[in-house]
């Protein structure tokens, strides 16, 4: 992968989506972790020990993710592209959030956990412009066509 420059502030924002990942693993690791399950979609198996494997696997994901996008910089556009799958692999957790009117992180009404699902394309949008990965992506297609 070619090496995409980014300016100050991709920079600054790519280290701020860094930050808030780790913080969100630690999240589903300790303080948050009932919450997390609560996301997990009920189309999986409802078994409480699964259900915390997922959370628990998540948010080491998560932290690894963010560590990737603030530290592997020289990697970044690779640690842009894993998080933005990444975000779209735990989509069904909002989406089930949303379908199965559950209450977490304050989304207690059905209308916040909707409007909750139009930010899910704004992190990937994000992760995509700060690492580059989205310059990345467009000067690959162009190269195809």
């Amino acid at each position: 992968m070619e090496n995409i420059k980014t300016n100050i502030i991709q920079k600054l924002f790519r280290v701020l989506l860094g930050i808030i990942m780790v913080f969100a693993g630690i999240g589903h690791l300790t303080f948050q972790r009932q919450e997390f399950q609560a996301q997990v979609p009920h189309w999986l198996p409802t078994d409480p020990a699964f259900m915390d494997f997922i959370v628990i696997s998540s948010g080491i994901v998560e932290i690894l993710l963010g560590l990737a996008i603030i530290f592997l910089w020289k990697h970044k556009v690779k640690a842009g592209l894993l998080l933005a799958l990444f975000y779209v692999a735990i989509f069904p957790g909002n989406i089930s959030q949303y379908t199965n009117g559950i209450d977490a992180f304050g989304l207690d009404t059905d209308q916040k956990r909707f409007i909750r699902l139009f930010f899910q394309p704004v992190l990937i949008l994000w992760v995509l412009w700060a690492s580059g990965a989205l310059k990345y992506l467009i000067s690959r297609r162009k190269k195809q066509d």
